[in-house]
């Protein structure tokens, strides 16, 4: 099974990255055939600063590959360093409707909210689409959120292969899983734009400083509280080994503890969780050149595929002969 998907270089990856997104995409490059990529086209439509562009991709890179991704099983690659995906964008956007990008919910929502939305937001479903079919992926890994734009994806591939005959695979999405919401410092889902994230990698003191800070209910430490809901626990489950996680669900029942003990916990199992993929990327942040021969085979790789498809769309299309 081919498999594909896209990490956008905003920022760094949070807790709520991690168990709902990035651990499932390392667990799938197991058995299948799988391409990552960087996505830094798509951060144009929100990042304007070159250097910051060039940083974040740089450190989505070591993120993902500290965080597991191995390159021997994986082709992981930086979106612009495949010139074929946006030839491929022009010939279907040439196809695609207004109306059929008008719908988008990441347009809509921009501007029923008054927010400035630029063309290349508009068009941003049509990219990932072009992502996609470059690859001729079967599978690509999204959240609930994203289905809306592999749809997108399917009719394109669908009003091409109709036009000119099949030329595209036409991809299924797999939902990633929803249990993987994961609570900020606020309780709310974790996200950067609540401003409620917990890095993966920020340093070790302010981020239990963070955790240390989450907002809690006021019951008193004596009264029993119901594990399931609770947005401490959710965390602590994150991180714990079924008999840890049972021993604290038992606590919370019994009641007599402080929220402060939970925090603790918390930050000891995220330490301990994350404490390999810390070293690893210190080790690789002190090899730039090698992160950047990574990225260059998974480019050259990747270029080689995506050519492929490029002209399979160019012949059926009549732009070469």
């Amino acid at each position: 099974m081919r498999v594909l998907s896209g990490i956008q270089p905003t920022g760094r990856p949070h807790w709520g990255n991690y168990f709902g997104a990035i651990r499932q995409y390392i667990d799938l490059q197991n058995g299948n055939e799988a391409y990552y990529f960087i996505a830094n086209l798509h951060a144009l439509t929100t990042v304007r600063d070159a250097a910051q562009l060039r940083q974040n991709s740089h450190d989505a890179a070591l993120d993902l590959l500290a965080l597991g991704l191995d390159p021997n099983r994986a082709t992981l690659f930086v979106q612009s360093d495949v010139p074929e995906v946006s030839e491929l964008c022009w010939l279907l956007m040439s196809g695609a409707s207004m109306g059929l990008l008008e719908r988008c919910v990441s347009y809509k929502d921009k501007v029923s909210k008054g927010l400035p939305a630029n063309v290349g937001l508009f068009t941003y479903p049509v990219l990932q689409a072009a992502d996609i079919l470059s690859y001729d992926a079967e599978v690509v890994p999204v959240g609930q959120d994203q289905v809306q734009h592999i749809e997108v994806c399917r009719d394109l591939a669908q009003s091409f292969n109709h036009h000119f005959g099949e030329t595209f695979v036409v991809p299924k999405p797999r939902v990633l899983e929803a249990s993987a919401k994961v609570p900020g410092t606020d309780g709310e889902k974790m996200s950067k734009s609540y401003d409620n994230a917990i890095e993966i990698f920020e340093p070790l003191k302010p981020q239990r400083k963070k955790i240390m800070r989450i907002t809690t209910d006021s019951r008193p430490m004596e009264e029993a509280k119901e594990p399931e809901g609770d947005h401490l626990y959710q965390l602590f489950a994150c991180f714990a080994e079924p008999p840890a996680l049972a021993e604290m669900a038992a606590m919370y029942r019994r009641g007599g503890f402080g929220y402060g003990e939970v925090k603790k916990a918390i930050a000891d199992a995220a330490e301990q969780y994350f404490a390999e993929p810390r070293a690893k990327r210190e080790e690789l942040a002190a090899q730039p050149e090698k992160v950047a021969e990574i990225l260059a085979d998974g480019a050259s790789r990747a270029r080689k595929k995506a050519g492929e498809v490029l002209l399979r769309a160019q012949m059926a299309c009549g732009v070469k002969g």
